[in-house]
């Protein structure tokens, strides 16, 4: 048996531009049987709504849209739900990607805030030692930006930019998407083929 079918990671989706990043990074983590807490921010159905032309007056409906017929385990957490056990250190779990991250989210995990389920597993990851995977999606970026963004360096996160790259000859915007999101999943150690690395 695949060691992965029993992994467990933890998704968050804000409202930075890019949600799509998102839910193909979950899509693939599902598509690998992977069992995958998921946590929005309400800007992230904002982003849904605007970017993905999503009807989200019925948020259920989206979700089942989106992931329905993939073979891993999801289970959405509520923004506010501390009792979810992603938001314990006691429960064990391979890593956690916030995609796309908004500079708000960025400033409450950096500073210790845990003002929401997504920040206060961002700092469980932290705590605990695990891979925390940050993708930032802002342009241009100020002091404030930099120094938190160092700051979680520091204390052990990945800061993945969503910038994609190029040389692997992107032919449509799906491309481009999945060359970021591969770059997620090599960072938290996950297996994939989403696109031609170099040399290949």
């Amino acid at each position: 048996m695949d060691e992965r079918v029993n992994r467990i990671m933890t998704v968050g989706i804000t409202g930075a531009s890019g949600g799509m990043y998102g839910v193909r990074l979950t899509q693939e983590l599902l598509r690998q049987e992977y069992k995958v807490h998921l946590v929005l921010t309400e800007a992230a159905w904002q982003v849904f709504k605007e970017e993905l032309l999503l009807d989200t007056s019925n948020r259920e409906a989206v979700l089942d849209q989106l992931f329905s017929e993939l073979p891993g385990e999801l289970h959405i957490h509520e923004l506010h739900d501390y009792a979810a056990p992603i938001a314990s250190g006691s429960y064990r779990s391979d890593g956690m990607v916030i995609i796309p991250c908004s500079m708000g989210t960025l400033s409450g995990i950096a500073h210790g805030a845990s003002g929401n389920l997504l920040e206060r597993c961002a700092d469980v990851m932290l705590k605990e030692k695990r891979k925390l995977v940050v993708v930032p999606r802002e342009t241009p970026l100020h002091e404030i930006h930099l120094e938190n963004m160092l700051k979680l360096t520091k204390m052990g996160a990945t800061i993945l930019p969503a910038m994609p790259g190029y040389y692997h000859l992107p032919k449509t915007i799906d491309d481009l998407i999945n060359f970021l999101v591969g770059k997620a999943l090599d960072s938290l150690g996950v297996e994939h083929e989403l696109f031609t690395r170099w040399g290949e």
